[in-house]
């Protein structure tokens, strides 16, 4: 069983980012990341993805946890946190240099993107109470639910 809801919910992992071009020289991008769910819950395998611009290169990164990496063909800084406990905040910080000493193309403004997965938790609160399976065959069936968040289509616009 799956299900989608409607409502307003606040977003599970918060993102907030700041990208600096300096005179054409070089960009410096800062995310945070701050889980806003409860602390006994976990999300697993978060991937923060932040554009970054395409003449973009000699990437350097400082994470507080997890690891980056630059992936020139996608123009895109991927930031890889295993495991995110609700309620803690996480800071990566890259810089690169920009060979172009004028960069003619516009660059539009591509949002960043985040996955994760978070077992045991529902946005809505919704619980199976009760189950029945009905076997015919004899077989001993163990009834039992998993609960499982994901991200889905999970978008944030740059202020640059």
């Amino acid at each position: 069983m799956s299900y989608r809801i409607n409502t307003h919910v606040k977003p599970l992992i918060w993102i907030e980012s700041v990208i600096e071009k300096f005179s054409h020289s070089r960009v410096e991008i800062m995310v945070k990341a701050k889980g806003q769910f409860k602390k006994q819950s976990v999300a697993n395998n978060v991937e923060v993805r932040v554009p970054v611009p395409s003449d973009a290169d000699s990437p350097k990164f400082k994470t507080s946890t997890g690891s980056a990496k630059y992936v020139p063909e996608k123009n895109l800084v991927v930031w890889t946190i295993k495991s995110f406990p609700g309620g803690k905040e996480f800071l990566m910080r890259a810089h690169f240099g920009l060979p172009s000493v004028e960069n003619s193309e516009l660059e539009g403004k591509p949002p960043i993107t985040v996955k994760f997965e978070i077992p045991y938790f529902t946005v809505s609160g919704i619980q199976v109470r009760y189950m029945k399976i009905i076997e015919k065959s004899g077989y001993q069936a163990l009834p039992w639910v998993r609960y499982i968040t994901q991200s889905g289509d999970y978008q944030l616009r740059t202020n640059v």
